[in-house]
């Protein structure tokens, strides 16, 4: 297994957990292993999902332009009729509430034209073009390019008041079709720069996430990641620590399910949490985990299990 290096001087100020949670995000290392936290007896876990598929790929002739912008800002690039071309094939056309209905489109450009930041090449081939401020509810936003494969990846972070489950993360690609994901089914490479941006833009590091794909509705996008899982060459992470990022992941991916199965995967949906049928699950499953040393556990697998039947068979 990889690690890869976070750049310090871009870097903020960090705890050294959240900085080597960080960094295991971005080398792709967390496994889906909730199973296996339970005491001896456990099954085994599922194999991993395949990896998404990237319909269309962009030629690498219309990304090669980047280059140029290497250091520069997204406001710059916008500047460039190549990049907003990039944006139009990135972005799915749906409607998004950021504060208000309007296109996705318009969110992410929006975002992109706040508070700067420099734009990374990384490797000659992976561009990441993002903002660490938007005009409001704390928003920031990224667009991601991988100029080999031709793939686009674009993100949108802010702190609903719709009722939505929130702070929000949104992944969007007009060149994917699948309807199930989970974080691990993306680019590892991708994994890599998005924890690059969140350690520089500063969004919450667990939070409820969702992709948007080519047909412009919305869906969880899961937690696979593992907290606790140890890194190849280094201590192991806090069990305590890890295990509460393990638990506040299990619950964003639920609320998050909650909350689309209750709005039909409206890509602008907004509604009020909890229902009583999820407040009436929630006290059911704290009841039954109790408070003992296997709480955090138990509540783990009880919440995933919750997430699988709010979800629904996998469609992919």
């Amino acid at each position: 297994m990889r690690s890869f290096p976070i750049s310090p001087r871009k870097c903020k100020l960090v705890s050294p957990f959240v900085f080597t949670t960080l960094l295991l995000m971005g080398g792709g290392l967390f496994t889906s292993n909730c199973a296996a936290q339970e005491a001896g007896g456990a099954p085994p876990p599922e194999p991993p999902p395949a990896p998404a598929v990237f319909q269309n790929p962009i030629p690498a002739g219309q990304l090669a332009f980047l280059n140029d912008y290497a250091g520069k800002t997204a406001k710059d690039a916008m500047k460039d009729k190549r990049f907003r071309n990039l944006m139009k094939l990135a972005t799915p056309r749906t409607e998004y509430h950021y504060g208000r209905d309007m296109p996705l489109s318009e969110t992410s450009e929006s975002l992109l034209d706040g508070a700067p930041l420099p734009i990374d090449i990384r490797e000659g081939r992976y561009a990441m073009v993002g903002s660490h401020g938007g005009p409001y509810l704390s928003g920031r936003g990224f667009l991601w390019f991988d100029m080999q494969e031709g793939i686009a990846l674009g993100g949108v972070y802010f702190h609903p008041v719709n009722g939505e489950p929130t702070p929000t993360l949104a992944i969007f690609s007009r060149q994917l079709r699948e309807t199930s994901l989970s974080m691990g089914q993306l680019p590892a490479a991708f994994q890599q720069d998005l924890a690059q941006w969140i350690l520089v833009a500063g969004p919450r590091l667990v939070s409820p996430r969702y992709f948007i794909p080519e047909n412009g509705k919305k869906y969880v996008l899961v937690h696979d990641e593992d907290y606790c899982a140890p890194p190849e060459n280094g201590p192991p992470p806090a069990q305590d620590q890890c295990e509460e990022l393990n638990a506040e992941a299990a619950d964003a991916d639920v609320n998050a399910a909650y909350f689309m199965a209750q709005t039909h995967n409206a890509a602008n949906a907004t509604a009020w949490m909890l229902g009583a049928d999820q407040v009436a699950w929630i006290g059911v499953r704290d009841q039954s985990c109790g408070f003992g040393p296997n709480q955090l556990a138990c509540r783990i697998r009880l919440t995933r299990q919750r997430t699988r039947v709010l979800l629904g068979p996998r469609r992919n």
